[in-house]
């Protein structure tokens, strides 16, 4: 039996199949990685293709024997779908398509992805930019989340959508794009240096105060 997240496969409810997420920076797809993402999962006999909440494309379903041709195949990275790390980050068009975007969600998301998908951390990390205060991407139940106002970048920090739910509260308001890749630098750092292992950033604000995370961006 595969080992979970040595290979990017989780064990299904059946227990004998295994599904896996490649990444997806931000949810953008080519019609050509459609397409074959589709044909690896027909050759394959994949029961289900399932887009998932974080924007991969899982592929449901898949005989043990067959994991490892079907990552060589699918040509993807895999996803951070389980650990204590960075998950995808989640991005709205922002303004590269949506005419309500204030700001470039979807590029600074993509800069975000880059830096940070994968990274290990105490806890389970979750990240989302949002391109105008509708929130699409449901910056206010994220771990680190970034909002697009018409001045520039809002930054919350803490909310999640766990089995304890709870929304974000404001650290910043008004960074540029220049700023807020070393912004949510400096939030990282303060939890990496700040939190218990296994301990969301949320928990990590009950137990020390938001306090030396609007410090930490001064």
């Amino acid at each position: 039996m595969l080992k979970l997240g040595e290979k990017g496969a989780i064990l299904q409810r059946d227990k004998k199949t295994y599904a896996i997420a490649p990444h997806i920076p931000c949810g953008v797809v080519t019609p050509e990685l459609l397409r074959r993402i589709a044909d690896v999962s027909e050759k394959y006999n994949a029961q289900t293709i399932k887009i998932t909440g974080a924007t991969r494309i899982a592929i449901i379903g898949i005989q043990e024997e067959d994991v490892d041709q079907v990552w060589q195949e699918i040509q993807l990275d895999k996803g951070a779908a389980v650990g204590l790390c960075v998950r995808s980050i989640r991005s709205c068009p922002g303004s590269t398509y949506c005419r309500l975007g204030k700001q470039d969600a979807l590029g600074i998301g993509m800069k975000l992805d880059k830096r940070y998908h994968a990274k290990s951390l105490p806890g389970k990390f979750k990240m989302a930019v949002s391109g105008c205060h509708l929130s699409c991407a449901e910056s206010w139940v994220r771990d680190i989340g970034l909002i697009g106002l018409k001045e520039g970048w809002q930054v919350v920090i803490g909310g999640n959508v766990g089995a304890e739910p709870r929304i974000a509260q404001e650290v910043a308001s008004g960074i540029d794009d220049a700023g807020i890749l070393q912004a949510v630098d400096k939030m990282v750092l303060c939890y990496q240096e700040s939190a218990q292992k296994g301990e969301r950033l949320g928990k990590t604000i009950d137990r020390i105060g938001l306090e030396p995370f609007k410090t930490a961006l001064q």
